[in-house]
Protein backbone atom coordinates (compact mmCIF):
# COMPACT_ATOMS: atom_id res chain seq x y z
CA UNK A 1 0.00 0.00 0.00
CA UNK A 2 1.26 3.49 -0.86
CA UNK A 3 0.92 5.21 2.50
CA UNK A 4 2.26 8.50 1.16
CA UNK A 5 -0.62 8.76 -1.30
CA UNK A 6 -3.42 7.56 0.98
CA UNK A 7 -2.57 9.56 4.11
CA UNK A 8 -4.51 12.72 4.88
CA UNK A 9 -2.78 16.00 3.93
CA UNK A 10 -0.46 17.30 6.61
CA UNK A 11 -1.50 20.77 7.74
CA UNK A 12 1.06 21.25 10.50
CA UNK A 13 4.44 22.83 9.65
CA UNK A 14 6.98 20.43 8.23
CA UNK A 15 9.29 21.10 11.18
CA UNK A 16 6.92 19.06 13.39
CA UNK A 17 7.92 15.91 11.53
CA UNK A 18 11.63 16.24 12.18
CA UNK A 19 12.80 12.98 13.82
CA UNK A 20 13.79 13.37 17.45
CA UNK A 21 17.34 12.23 16.62
CA UNK A 22 17.77 15.29 14.38
CA UNK A 23 16.48 17.83 16.90
CA UNK A 24 18.86 19.57 19.29
CA UNK A 25 18.65 18.26 22.83
CA UNK A 26 18.15 20.28 25.99
CA UNK A 27 20.04 17.72 28.06
CA UNK A 28 23.63 18.72 28.70
CA UNK A 29 23.12 22.44 28.12
CA UNK A 30 24.18 24.89 30.79
CA UNK A 31 21.49 27.22 32.10
CA UNK A 32 22.87 29.99 29.90
CA UNK A 33 22.87 27.79 26.80
CA UNK A 34 19.35 26.58 27.54
CA UNK A 35 18.17 30.17 27.91
CA UNK A 36 19.67 31.18 24.57
CA UNK A 37 18.07 28.15 22.88
CA UNK A 38 14.65 29.16 24.22
CA UNK A 39 15.04 32.78 23.13
CA UNK A 40 15.92 31.63 19.62
CA UNK A 41 12.57 29.80 19.50
CA UNK A 42 10.55 32.80 20.59
CA UNK A 43 10.43 32.65 24.40
CA UNK A 44 10.27 36.18 25.80
CA UNK A 45 13.42 37.38 27.53
CA UNK A 46 11.49 38.19 30.71
CA UNK A 47 10.33 34.56 30.95
CA UNK A 48 13.63 32.85 30.24
CA UNK A 49 14.92 32.53 33.80
CA UNK A 50 11.62 31.04 35.00
CA UNK A 51 11.37 28.66 32.02
CA UNK A 52 14.95 27.44 32.45
CA UNK A 53 14.28 26.82 36.14
CA UNK A 54 11.17 24.79 35.26
CA UNK A 55 12.98 22.71 32.66
CA UNK A 56 16.00 22.14 34.94
CA UNK A 57 13.71 20.81 37.66
CA UNK A 58 11.85 18.45 35.33
CA UNK A 59 15.00 17.15 33.64
CA UNK A 60 17.30 16.73 36.63
CA UNK A 61 15.10 16.48 39.74
CA UNK A 62 12.06 14.66 38.36
CA UNK A 63 13.94 12.88 35.58
CA UNK A 64 11.33 13.17 32.84
CA UNK A 65 12.14 12.21 29.26
CA UNK A 66 8.88 13.41 27.68
CA UNK A 67 7.80 17.05 27.50
CA UNK A 68 4.17 16.03 28.06
CA UNK A 69 5.10 14.96 31.62
CA UNK A 70 5.99 18.56 32.52
CA UNK A 71 2.62 19.21 34.11
CA UNK A 72 3.19 22.80 35.26
CA UNK A 73 4.36 23.93 31.81
CA UNK A 74 1.61 25.35 29.57
CA UNK A 75 0.36 23.23 26.67
CA UNK A 76 1.52 25.79 24.09
CA UNK A 77 4.99 25.80 25.64
CA UNK A 78 5.12 22.00 25.64
CA UNK A 79 4.11 21.94 21.97
CA UNK A 80 6.88 24.41 21.13
CA UNK A 81 9.41 22.32 23.03
CA UNK A 82 8.30 19.11 21.28
CA UNK A 83 8.54 20.83 17.91
CA UNK A 84 12.07 22.11 18.32
CA UNK A 85 13.89 19.98 20.92
CA UNK A 86 14.30 16.49 22.30
CA UNK A 87 15.00 15.09 25.76
CA UNK A 88 14.88 11.43 24.72
CA UNK A 89 17.10 8.80 26.32
CA UNK A 90 19.55 6.73 24.26
CA UNK A 91 18.46 3.37 22.90
CA UNK A 92 19.24 0.34 25.08
CA UNK A 93 20.74 -2.26 22.76
CA UNK A 94 21.48 -4.77 25.52
CA UNK A 95 21.16 -5.02 29.30
CA UNK A 96 23.06 -7.63 31.31
CA UNK A 97 22.48 -8.33 34.99
CA UNK A 98 24.80 -10.38 37.21
CA UNK A 99 23.52 -12.34 40.19
CA UNK A 100 25.35 -9.87 42.47
CA UNK A 101 23.45 -6.92 40.98
CA UNK A 102 26.09 -5.66 38.56
CA UNK A 103 24.37 -4.21 35.50
CA UNK A 104 25.80 -3.30 32.13
CA UNK A 105 23.96 -1.36 29.46
CA UNK A 106 25.03 -1.22 25.83
CA UNK A 107 23.66 2.10 24.63
CA UNK A 108 23.26 3.42 21.11
CA UNK A 109 23.34 7.13 20.31
CA UNK A 110 22.03 8.46 16.99
CA UNK A 111 24.27 9.72 14.21
CA UNK A 112 25.73 13.22 14.60
CA UNK A 113 25.89 15.12 11.31
CA UNK A 114 27.35 12.85 8.63
CA UNK A 115 28.48 10.26 11.18
CA UNK A 116 26.97 6.92 12.09
CA UNK A 117 25.15 5.81 15.23
CA UNK A 118 27.62 4.80 17.94
CA UNK A 119 27.48 2.40 20.87
CA UNK A 120 29.07 2.67 24.32
CA UNK A 121 28.89 0.75 27.60
CA UNK A 122 27.78 1.94 31.02
CA UNK A 123 28.17 -0.21 34.15
CA UNK A 124 26.37 -0.04 37.51
CA UNK A 125 27.82 -1.63 40.67
CA UNK A 126 25.79 -1.93 43.87
CA UNK A 127 28.08 -1.83 46.91
CA UNK A 128 27.54 -1.75 50.65
CA UNK A 129 26.02 1.65 51.32
CA UNK A 130 26.48 2.99 47.81
CA UNK A 131 25.77 2.42 44.14
CA UNK A 132 28.49 3.32 41.65
CA UNK A 133 27.92 4.10 37.98
CA UNK A 134 30.82 3.90 35.52
CA UNK A 135 30.39 6.34 32.62
CA UNK A 136 32.11 6.48 29.22
CA UNK A 137 33.48 9.70 27.71
CA UNK A 138 34.56 8.55 24.23
CA UNK A 139 33.69 5.90 21.67
CA UNK A 140 36.95 3.95 21.58
CA UNK A 141 40.24 5.38 22.80
CA UNK A 142 43.46 6.90 21.42
CA UNK A 143 45.86 5.92 24.20
CA UNK A 144 46.73 2.32 23.16
CA UNK A 145 47.77 1.23 26.66
CA UNK A 146 49.32 -2.16 25.95
CA UNK A 147 47.44 -4.09 28.67
CA UNK A 148 44.02 -2.51 28.02
CA UNK A 149 41.34 -4.18 25.90
CA UNK A 150 39.51 -0.89 25.27
CA UNK A 151 42.75 0.55 23.92
CA UNK A 152 42.54 -1.87 21.00
CA UNK A 153 39.36 -0.09 19.83
CA UNK A 154 40.16 2.92 17.65
CA UNK A 155 38.69 6.26 18.63
CA UNK A 156 35.48 6.93 16.73
CA UNK A 157 34.57 10.26 18.36
CA UNK A 158 34.13 12.13 21.60
CA UNK A 159 30.79 11.89 23.35
CA UNK A 160 28.82 15.10 23.79
CA UNK A 161 27.93 16.47 27.21
CA UNK A 162 24.38 15.24 26.59
CA UNK A 163 25.57 11.70 25.79
CA UNK A 164 27.74 11.60 28.91
CA UNK A 165 24.96 12.90 31.14
CA UNK A 166 22.32 10.67 29.52
CA UNK A 167 24.14 7.61 30.84
CA UNK A 168 23.42 8.81 34.38
CA UNK A 169 19.82 9.72 33.59
CA UNK A 170 19.13 6.36 31.95
CA UNK A 171 20.67 4.42 34.85
CA UNK A 172 18.53 6.33 37.34
CA UNK A 173 15.50 5.56 35.15
CA UNK A 174 16.25 1.84 35.04
CA UNK A 175 16.93 1.63 38.78
CA UNK A 176 13.90 3.65 39.91
CA UNK A 177 16.16 6.38 41.29
CA UNK A 178 13.97 9.38 40.44
CA UNK A 179 11.03 10.53 42.60
CA UNK A 180 7.87 8.44 42.22
CA UNK A 181 9.75 5.72 40.35
CA UNK A 182 9.87 2.11 41.52
CA UNK A 183 13.03 0.03 41.72
CA UNK A 184 12.74 -3.04 39.43
CA UNK A 185 11.61 -6.16 41.26
CA UNK A 186 14.57 -8.19 42.48
CA UNK A 187 17.17 -5.50 41.74
CA UNK A 188 20.16 -5.40 44.09
CA UNK A 189 20.64 -1.78 45.19
CA UNK A 190 21.79 0.07 48.34
CA UNK A 191 19.35 -0.42 51.21
CA UNK A 192 19.08 3.32 51.87
CA UNK A 193 19.58 6.55 49.99
CA UNK A 194 20.20 6.91 46.30
CA UNK A 195 20.55 3.94 44.02
CA UNK A 196 23.26 5.85 42.11
CA UNK A 197 25.23 7.66 44.79
CA UNK A 198 28.68 7.68 43.14
CA UNK A 199 29.87 8.02 39.56
CA UNK A 200 33.26 7.30 38.05
CA UNK A 201 34.57 8.44 34.68
CA UNK A 202 36.28 5.12 34.02
CA UNK A 203 34.38 3.78 31.03
CA UNK A 204 35.47 3.89 27.41
CA UNK A 205 37.92 6.64 26.52
CA UNK A 206 40.23 9.16 28.18
CA UNK A 207 38.01 11.81 29.86
CA UNK A 208 40.63 14.53 29.73
CA UNK A 209 40.87 14.26 25.95
CA UNK A 210 37.21 15.31 25.94
CA UNK A 211 37.59 17.92 28.64
CA UNK A 212 34.89 20.47 27.79
CA UNK A 213 32.08 17.93 27.38
CA UNK A 214 33.13 16.05 30.52
CA UNK A 215 33.34 19.30 32.47
CA UNK A 216 29.87 20.41 31.36
CA UNK A 217 28.32 17.02 32.17
CA UNK A 218 29.94 16.75 35.61
CA UNK A 219 29.04 20.30 36.60
CA UNK A 220 25.40 19.53 35.76
CA UNK A 221 25.60 16.21 37.63
CA UNK A 222 26.88 18.02 40.74
CA UNK A 223 24.56 21.02 40.47
CA UNK A 224 22.77 21.45 43.79
CA UNK A 225 19.44 22.34 42.19
CA UNK A 226 19.33 19.27 39.97
CA UNK A 227 21.01 15.87 40.11
CA UNK A 228 22.91 17.15 43.14
CA UNK A 229 25.69 14.56 43.41
CA UNK A 230 28.45 15.47 45.84
CA UNK A 231 31.76 16.24 44.12
CA UNK A 232 33.36 13.95 46.69
CA UNK A 233 31.32 11.13 45.18
CA UNK A 234 32.43 11.80 41.60
CA UNK A 235 35.77 10.40 40.45
CA UNK A 236 37.49 11.20 37.18
CA UNK A 237 40.10 8.65 36.08
CA UNK A 238 42.89 9.68 33.73
CA UNK A 239 45.99 8.07 32.27
CA UNK A 240 47.86 11.30 32.98
CA UNK A 241 47.00 14.24 30.70
CA UNK A 242 48.90 16.68 32.88
CA UNK A 243 47.64 20.11 31.69
CA UNK A 244 44.03 19.00 32.04
CA UNK A 245 44.68 17.56 35.52
CA UNK A 246 45.38 21.13 36.65
CA UNK A 247 42.20 22.29 34.88
CA UNK A 248 40.18 19.47 36.45
CA UNK A 249 41.19 20.62 39.91
CA UNK A 250 40.39 24.28 39.31
CA UNK A 251 37.36 24.03 36.98
CA UNK A 252 35.55 20.82 38.02
CA UNK A 253 36.80 19.94 41.50
CA UNK A 254 35.87 16.25 41.59
CA UNK A 255 37.94 13.38 42.98
CA UNK A 256 40.90 12.21 40.90
CA UNK A 257 42.12 8.72 39.97
CA UNK A 258 45.36 8.06 38.08
CA UNK A 259 45.97 4.97 35.94
CA UNK A 260 49.55 4.54 37.10
CA UNK A 261 50.55 0.87 36.57
CA UNK A 262 54.33 1.45 36.67
CA UNK A 263 56.88 3.27 38.81
CA UNK A 264 59.66 3.70 36.22
CA UNK A 265 59.37 5.83 33.12
CA UNK A 266 60.82 3.22 30.77
CA UNK A 267 58.17 0.66 31.79
CA UNK A 268 55.31 3.15 31.91
CA UNK A 269 56.29 4.36 28.43
CA UNK A 270 55.42 0.87 27.25
CA UNK A 271 52.34 0.21 29.39
CA UNK A 272 50.84 3.71 29.20
CA UNK A 273 52.38 5.43 26.14
CA UNK A 274 51.09 8.91 27.09
CA UNK A 275 53.90 8.77 29.67
CA UNK A 276 56.33 9.65 26.85
CA UNK A 277 54.64 13.05 26.64
CA UNK A 278 53.89 13.51 30.35
CA UNK A 279 56.46 11.49 32.35
CA UNK A 280 56.08 10.46 35.97
CA UNK A 281 57.77 13.54 37.44
CA UNK A 282 55.33 15.91 35.69
CA UNK A 283 52.36 13.68 36.48
CA UNK A 284 53.11 13.52 40.18
CA UNK A 285 53.76 17.28 40.36
CA UNK A 286 50.24 17.79 39.01
CA UNK A 287 48.90 15.35 41.60
CA UNK A 288 50.65 17.14 44.46
CA UNK A 289 49.15 20.43 43.28
CA UNK A 290 45.59 19.06 43.09
CA UNK A 291 43.34 21.30 45.23
CA UNK A 292 42.05 20.35 48.69
CA UNK A 293 44.00 17.11 49.06
CA UNK A 294 43.69 15.53 52.50
CA UNK A 295 43.10 12.13 54.07
CA UNK A 296 39.42 12.74 53.34
CA UNK A 297 40.12 13.75 49.72
CA UNK A 298 42.76 11.34 48.48
CA UNK A 299 43.91 10.64 44.96
CA UNK A 300 43.38 7.04 43.92
CA UNK A 301 46.22 5.37 42.01
CA UNK A 302 45.18 2.39 39.88
CA UNK A 303 47.80 -0.35 39.53
CA UNK A 304 47.08 -3.42 37.40
CA UNK A 305 49.17 -6.38 38.60
CA UNK A 306 51.11 -7.92 35.70
CA UNK A 307 53.19 -11.04 36.33
CA UNK A 308 56.95 -10.47 36.11
CA UNK A 309 56.36 -6.97 34.76
CA UNK A 310 55.48 -4.59 37.61
CA UNK A 311 54.83 -6.80 40.64
CA UNK A 312 58.12 -7.13 42.52
CA UNK A 313 58.75 -5.85 46.04
CA UNK A 314 61.23 -3.42 44.49
CA UNK A 315 58.32 -2.02 42.47
CA UNK A 316 56.32 -1.71 45.71
CA UNK A 317 59.18 0.17 47.39
CA UNK A 318 59.52 2.57 44.45
CA UNK A 319 55.75 3.10 44.47
CA UNK A 320 55.81 4.18 48.11
CA UNK A 321 58.73 6.53 47.42
CA UNK A 322 57.03 7.95 44.35
CA UNK A 323 53.81 8.84 46.20
CA UNK A 324 55.49 10.24 49.31
CA UNK A 325 53.59 13.27 50.54
CA UNK A 326 50.49 12.67 48.41
CA UNK A 327 47.31 11.67 50.30
CA UNK A 328 46.64 8.53 48.30
CA UNK A 329 44.87 5.22 48.04
CA UNK A 330 46.35 2.50 45.82
CA UNK A 331 43.97 0.10 44.10
CA UNK A 332 45.67 -3.17 43.14
CA UNK A 333 43.81 -4.76 40.24
CA UNK A 334 44.54 -8.39 39.28
CA UNK A 335 44.91 -8.44 35.50
CA UNK A 336 42.34 -10.43 33.55
CA UNK A 337 43.80 -11.57 30.19
CA UNK A 338 41.88 -10.86 27.02
CA UNK A 339 42.28 -12.60 23.65
CA UNK A 340 45.54 -11.59 22.01
CA UNK A 341 47.30 -10.16 25.06
CA UNK A 342 50.77 -11.33 26.08
CA UNK A 343 50.40 -10.29 29.72
CA UNK A 344 49.48 -12.58 32.60
CA UNK A 345 47.99 -11.96 36.01
CA UNK A 346 50.43 -11.83 38.92
CA UNK A 347 50.33 -14.81 41.27
CA UNK A 348 47.90 -14.19 44.11
CA UNK A 349 50.58 -14.67 46.76
CA UNK A 350 52.72 -12.03 45.07
CA UNK A 351 49.80 -9.59 44.93
CA UNK A 352 49.27 -10.09 48.67
CA UNK A 353 52.96 -9.51 49.42
CA UNK A 354 52.86 -6.34 47.32
CA UNK A 355 49.75 -5.12 49.14
CA UNK A 356 51.17 -5.94 52.59
CA UNK A 357 54.26 -3.84 51.92
CA UNK A 358 52.21 -0.85 50.80
CA UNK A 359 49.82 -1.18 53.74
CA UNK A 360 52.73 -1.29 56.18
CA UNK A 361 54.03 1.92 54.60
CA UNK A 362 50.78 3.61 55.59
CA UNK A 363 48.76 3.53 52.37
CA UNK A 364 45.37 1.93 52.00
CA UNK A 365 45.88 -0.72 49.35
CA UNK A 366 42.78 -2.81 48.69
CA UNK A 367 42.99 -5.70 46.25
CA UNK A 368 40.05 -5.52 43.90
CA UNK A 369 38.51 -8.98 43.82
CA UNK A 370 36.13 -9.82 40.97
CA UNK A 371 32.43 -9.15 41.28
CA UNK A 372 30.10 -11.80 39.92
CA UNK A 373 32.30 -14.76 40.90
CA UNK A 374 29.51 -17.10 39.88
CA UNK A 375 29.96 -15.99 36.27
CA UNK A 376 33.68 -15.24 36.08
CA UNK A 377 36.35 -17.73 35.00
CA UNK A 378 39.48 -17.63 37.15
CA UNK A 379 42.16 -15.15 36.15
CA UNK A 380 43.97 -16.39 33.03
CA UNK A 381 41.70 -19.36 32.37
CA UNK A 382 40.17 -18.45 29.03
CA UNK A 383 40.06 -21.58 26.87
CA UNK A 384 42.17 -20.10 24.08
CA UNK A 385 43.54 -16.78 22.89
CA UNK A 386 41.24 -16.88 19.91
CA UNK A 387 38.10 -17.27 22.00
CA UNK A 388 36.16 -14.04 22.42
CA UNK A 389 35.93 -13.04 26.05
CA UNK A 390 32.41 -13.79 27.27
CA UNK A 391 30.34 -10.72 28.03
CA UNK A 392 29.79 -11.79 31.61
CA UNK A 393 33.54 -12.15 32.16
CA UNK A 394 34.23 -8.66 30.89
CA UNK A 395 31.38 -7.29 32.98
CA UNK A 396 32.72 -8.84 36.16
CA UNK A 397 36.28 -7.69 35.51
CA UNK A 398 35.23 -4.13 34.72
CA UNK A 399 33.11 -4.12 37.87
CA UNK A 400 36.17 -5.11 39.86
CA UNK A 401 37.98 -1.99 38.61
CA UNK A 402 35.09 0.35 39.36
CA UNK A 403 34.21 -0.37 43.00
CA UNK A 404 35.40 1.68 45.93
CA UNK A 405 35.84 5.08 44.30
CA UNK A 406 34.70 8.37 45.81
CA UNK A 407 34.31 9.34 49.41
CA UNK A 408 31.30 8.69 51.65
CA UNK A 409 29.91 11.98 52.96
Amino acid sequence: MDFLNTAAPVKAPVVRNIPAAEKPTLIGLSREEMGRALVEKGVAERQVKMRVSQLWHWLYVRGVSDFDDMTNVSKDMREMLKTHFTIARPEIVDEQISSDGTRKWLLRFPARGAGRPVEIETVYIPEEGRGTLCISSQVGCTLTCSFCHTGTQKLVRNLTAEEILSQLLLARDRLGDFPDRDTPAGAIVPAEGRKVSNIVMMGMGEPLYNFESVKTALLIATDGDGLSLSKRRVTLSTSGIVPEIYRTGSEIGVMLAISLHAVRDELRDMLVPINKKYPLKELLEACRAYPSLSNARRITFEYVMLKDVNDTLEDAKLLVQLLKGIPAKINLIPFNPWPGTNYQCSDWEQIERFADFINQAGYASPIRTPRGRDILAACGQLKSESERMRKVERMAFEAMMIVGHGEDD
